[in-house]
């Protein structure tokens, strides 16, 4: 079972006093940048067990009277069809999404904002999808020269074209689908138009990592790390931060880099600069909150693991580049890591070997490690997961809990009428059947009965599989990573 390492009531009560702190210390209107997701946070939740994927959101509802959101996407993202990794869904899609979720538990949407704006097609027409539905949209424009040209960026040529987004409430949480968006710029372009009217009005980050008082090399720190691989980000000491408190903090490279240059901007549009370093800016209490660091240290590190795999396996489907393989390389030798210490890798190897078959492998809370082998009836996964509901309703593994003659037919459907080649069950068409068997069978209810307990276990295929089972896995809350190849040598896979 995981061990819980983190307070997470205690986080919700630190981090929502000190964003009342600073909009006290502006005294108007404070744009508070949410770095990471502010809702199913789902990073965090993996690599501090107890942090809730919901906690920010929480967070918000306690200041919902003082908070509208306004949601921030790249319009050259949006052309691009950009895709939220862990979701599978477009950044267009999860901003749809991401509204219904805030809207739902009464939290006021203000706008969406599309940056880096340039006519682009796609981004026309999902403006027109928005205020056909009834959401305000404004747009931002590429600035040349930005970030280092302050005196154009800082100008009516510059932020002053952007349009100024109108707000309501004291605190303005900006959000976004993922990184990249341009929330930054979308802040400062609020201050500087907020200031030419008047309007006091101030900025701040919420944070969650780097964790800025762990250790630069603490797991957690390099699970962030190896999560924006991507991105080029590199944990380092502020050094603006030690030399103003003589106090080490963990930064990362593009807020230490672009501090300078943001500590301007806020003299050209404040007068001042409120923050001594990019630290400053941020209001991260997580490190305060870890309860068991030796729990948060082994959850970190099967985060670092899993990303290497995510990312071979990308680079396998021609959606990763190979630098990001090696820095996460790099990040697995400096962290002290192997395929080792992910027990359901070797076992789903070994049975692969035995069976010369793709197989599946999942870890029980308990330690005990189940798996699954390829069938006439059924994929590797669908069978490991079936066992696992079996082991955790202590039902005897010799059972067969969906008849043949159920199997069959769905067989039959998919192969003769719907047009797939594979007749195996994926995992959803074998829940589907267990739900149908359960309604007479009490066995098949009682396995049924255990499939919250899925939930945070980690999973382990020997190929790349099928969409409909990894979104399955998803779905189901698993952690689950696969080896780099395909189980058969098509071009095409769904």
């Amino acid at each position: 079972m995981i061990a819980k390492g983190f307070d997470n009531d205690k986080y919700l009560s630190m981090q929502s006093q000190c964003i009342k702190e600073r909009i006290d210390q502006f005294g108007g209107k404070l744009y508070l940048e949410f770095g990471g997701k502010l809702y199913d946070d789902n990073h965090a939740s993996r690599v501090l067990p107890g942090f809730e994927p919901d906690s920010k959101l929480k967070m918000l509802m306690q200041l919902k009277d003082q908070a509208e959101i306004v949601i921030i996407i790249n319009a050259g993202d949006i052309e691009k069809n950009k895709v939220r990794g862990d979701l599978g869904i477009t950044y267009d899609q999860d901003t749809l999404r991401l509204i219904d979720v805030f809207r739902g538990v009464g939290l006021y949407v203000g706008s969406v904002v599309l940056t880096c704006y340039a006519n682009q097609p796609s981004a026309n027409k999902f403006q027109k999808r928005l205020e056909n539905l009834g959401v305000k949209v404004y747009r931002h424009y590429p600035i040349p020269g930005y970030p280092a040209d302050i005196d154009l960026i800082v100008s009516e040529e510059g932020l002053g074209k952007n349009e100024y987004i109108e707000t309501e409430k004291q605190l303005v949480v900006i959000t976004a689908p993922g990184p990249g968006s341009g929330k930054m710029a979308t802040c400062l372009s609020q201050l500087y138009h907020d200031h030419k009217r008047g309007v006091k009005a101030g900025y701040a980050k919420f944070e969650t990592f780097p964790i800025w008082n762990l250790p630069l090399k603490h797991p957690v720190n390099v699970a962030y790390e190896a999560a924006t691989a991507d991105l080029n980000d590199v944990n380092m000491i502020d050094p603006y931060h030690f030399e103003a408190y003589k106090e080490t903090a963990v930064n990362y490279n593009r807020d230490v880099e672009i501090f300078p240059v943001l500590s301007a901007m806020f003299e050209q549009i404040l007068g001042q600069s409120p923050y001594k370093s990019p630290t400053d800016m941020g209001v991260n209490m997580a490190g305060y909150c870890i309860l068991d660091d030796e729990a948060v240290c082994a959850a970190a590190q099967q985060e670092i693991i899993r990303r290497y795999y995510a990312a071979m396996c990308s680079q396998r489907q021609g959606n990763c580049d190979k630098e990001v393989v090696l820095k996460l390389e790099i990040l697995m030798k400096q962290a002290g890591l192997s395929a080792e210490e992910r027990p359901v890798i070797e076992a789903a190897l070994s049975k692969a070997e035995s069976t010369g078959e793709p197989a599946a492998a999942i870890q029980m809370p308990d330690g005990a490690i189940i798996t699954g082998k390829t069938s006439a009836l059924l994929g590797a996964s669908s069978a490991a997961i079936l066992n696992a509901l079996k082991y955790l309703g202590g039902i005897d593994d010799e059972i067969h809990l969906i008849s043949p003659t159920i199997i069959e037919p769905i067989q039959k459907l998919k192969v003769g009428h719907l047009g797939n080649h594979n007749p195996r069950l994926h995992i959803d068409e074998v829940l589907l059947a267990l739900s149908i068997c359960a309604a007479t069978d009490s066995l098949a209810q009682k396995a049924l009965d255990q499939l919250h307990k899925l939930k945070g276990l980690e999973a382990h295929a020997t190929v790349i599989l099928a969409s409909t089972d990894e979104k399955m896995f998803k779905k189901l809350g698993m952690n689950l990573t696969c080896e780099p190849t395909y189980q058969t040598k098509k071009l095409y896979h769904l």
